[in-house]
């Protein structure tokens, strides 16, 4: 959707999730709250898209087919123009190591599996209003 000038454009997000049904919910829950949502489905591909135009937040699974979260958050990190994009890890992966992991591979935020849907998102709006 065009910014029409009037109304603020819609923050875009990009879901990595190659969980059929959880995608599902998440592209929902957030598409019905505003947000526009493109979605990929393993690391790879959320690697290609990451390489057009960029999103506004990235919301992410670690347990990811061909390059796992962490690889791809690793690749994200290395790159300058990629060092302020928020990044929310949302994975079943619950054991202390793999939060500090990820957190100091440059994730913003981390939410395990099963998740609150509201959580979820006040979570995105908070990431979403930090300043650059």
């Amino acid at each position: 959707m065009e910014n029409d000038g009037v109304n603020p454009p819609q923050p875009r997000i990009l879901l990595v999730e190659d969980d059929e049904h959880i995608g599902f919910i998440l592209r929902f829950l957030l598409e019905r709250n505003g947000f526009a949502v493109d979605q990929a489905l393993d690391g790879r591909q959320a690697l290609e898209k990451l390489a057009g135009p960029p999103p506004d937040l990235v919301l992410m699974d670690i347990m990811l087919p061909y390059h796992d979260g962490l690889e791809v958050l690793a690749q994200l990190r290395r790159l300058p123009v990629w060092d302020t994009l928020p990044v929310l890890m949302l994975t079943a992966k619950a054991r202390e190591a793999d939060i500090v992991r990820a957190l100091d591979l440059g994730a913003d935020d981390y939410v395990t599996k099963p998740f609150q849907p509201e959580e979820v998102l006040a979570r995105v709006r908070r990431l979403l209003r930090k300043p650059a």
